[in-house]
């Protein structure tokens, strides 16, 4: 961090680096950052390297072509709701031998990767499809779920768990009426007018909800830390920002609110990999507190980054780095831990890093409460 930030000094006082945002050297020493966040809690000066390298970039390709993962996992949104026109179509196409090779090479993919495969059905296109529960059978209001581009086309049970938690604890549970995106991936590509867009957006849908004070809800640290950070940046000065920064929650934030939830025991075992955003923004005592309620022994795996890094550990030039990262501590953990072991992630680069660099599938919290709910209604 502390070299980054030198090297951005030289650059803005132009003495050493002479071609300011057109700067190679400086686009070279930030290829690397993982835009982890990290260094905003942890640095003594709070330098936030990942607002700076997208801010950088912004500048660097103004008016030029970026890079080709820009516009794949960049735009990854938009990709996302073509796909979910024919998912199986697009799974086929992903994952047939050769064809996928050239469709990774073509997207700037790294040839070790598996492609994401995209849900059968989304969790908005389920979520408006079923029956919802009575609004006199939700005394504690409404709450907006906020379903994000990943658990809404990619791992909708996480979300349809998260409905199911919520609903029984006495919540009516709504969607923006509009798709939407935070912008979270614009951000590592340095699309910057393209994120203002997308959060101006739901400044206008979500108008008359936040002012009302409807608490939203979030599965995914990396689009709940926009709202808490990149929103705050974008517009200083709009009230309506600053109130929409205030009422969102993460889920596991959220239910830890609640002080008069009996809530339903599960035991075992878990081990937890905090996402970095949320370990930066949020932090993990809520987390941790609420497995806890659940009656499960928890530990954190002492490491960083996972490695993936939202679109960073698919770049084939990145990869090695990738998984050098999350062998560091987060791949030996998860192979000693025992059959009966939850591993439980609720950052979706962090399961999607763990499913593809190990043998184990890692639960989002929303699922593991849905599970004890589950059972204590079996038991009943």
């Amino acid at each position: 961090t502390r070299g980054r930030a030198r090297l951005l000094a030289e650059m803005l006082r132009g003495e050493v680096i002479r071609d300011g945002w057109q700067s190679e050297e400086v686009r070279e020493a930030l290829d690397l950052c993982l835009a982890c966040k990290g260094c905003r809690s942890d640095c003594p000066t709070h330098t936030d390297m990942a607002a700076y390298k997208a801010e950088f970039l912004h500048h660097h390709y103004l008016g030029r072509l970026r890079p080709v993962q820009a516009y794949t996992m960049g735009l990854v949104s938009r990709w996302a709701r073509l796909a979910a026109i024919a998912p199986r179509l697009v799974n086929l196409l992903t994952h047939t031998p050769g064809l996928s090779t050239l469709l990774k090479f073509t997207a700037g993919i790294a040839r070790q990767r598996s492609i994401p495969k995209f849900a059968r059905r989304s969790f908005r296109r389920w979520f408006l499809g079923r029956r919802a529960a009575a609004p006199d059978k939700a005394p504690r209001g409404r709450v907006i779920l906020w379903a994000d581009t990943f658990n809404n086309h990619f791992q909708p049970g996480s979300a349809a768990a998260a409905v199911e938690v919520l609903e029984a604890l006495g919540f009516e549970v709504m969607l923006p009426r509009r798709q939407l995106c935070c912008g979270r991936p614009l951000y590592d590509f340095g699309m910057l007018d393209a994120a203002r867009g997308q959060l101006r957006e739901i400044l206008d849908v979500l108008g008359d909800d936040i002012r009302a004070g409807v608490p939203v809800v979030g599965l995914e640290p990396a689009c709940l830390s926009v709202f808490r950070d990149e929103l705050l940046n974008f517009f200083p000065d709009d009230p309506l920002a600053r109130r929409l920064s205030a009422q969102v929650r993460l889920f596991s934030d959220f239910l830890m609110a609640i002080p008069d939830w009996d809530a339903p025991q599960l035991g075992g075992e878990a081990l937890v990999h905090g996402h970095c955003h949320q370990k930066s923004v949020f932090g993990m005592a809520a987390e941790m507190a609420l497995l806890k309620r659940l009656g499960i022994r928890a530990r954190t795996v002492e490491t960083g980054c996972c490695g993936m890094a939202g679109a960073f550990g698919f770049n084939a030039r990145h990869y090695d780095i990738s998984v050098k990262a999350a062998e560091s501590a987060l791949l030996p953990a998860v192979r000693a831990a025992s059959e009966n072991t939850m591993i439980v992630a609720s950052g979706y680069s962090c399961r999607e890093q763990i499913a593809q660099l190990s043998d184990r599938d890692a639960l989002h919290v929303a699922e593991v409460v849905a599970l004890a709910l589950n059972r204590a209604r079996s038991a009943a």
